[in-house]
């Protein structure tokens, strides 16, 4: 099963406010990423109105879940948030990839 389905997707209020005040952070220049343990493996993909109107955000979370599902078997289990910027527009993909990659080797959670 995909780790972008529908049961792994973290969509409770309460989860997400634990996560932006307990859970490990790190920024980098395209988006901020979130992880907290937890004995299941659950994401979200959060743009503001800031990234841009509709197509933007979409397109964010799109390129953003696209990474996420590429390092799904190696990634240690637990809760995360992916947070867009305005600057993850100017990226290509692979200058993405390499602060997707910087990201999850600061926060640990690379197996």
């Amino acid at each position: 099963m995909s780790c972008l389905s529908k049961d792994h997707r973290l969509n409770s209020p309460k989860d997400f406010n634990r996560l932006y005040k307990s859970g490990k952070r790190w920024h980098t220049t395209s988006f901020v990423a979130f992880f907290s343990s937890n004995p299941t493996l659950k994401a979200a993909f959060v743009t503001s109105k800031k990234v841009g109107n509709a197509v933007n955000r979409n397109k964010a979370r799109r390129r953003m879940r696209a990474l996420f599902a590429s390092y799904e078997k190696q990634l240690v289990i637990g809760n995360y948030i992916f947070v867009a910027k305005i600057a993850l527009h100017d990226k290509n993909f692979l200058e993405l990839k390499k602060d997707f990659d910087f990201a999850l080797k600061r926060l640990e959670v690379l197996k």
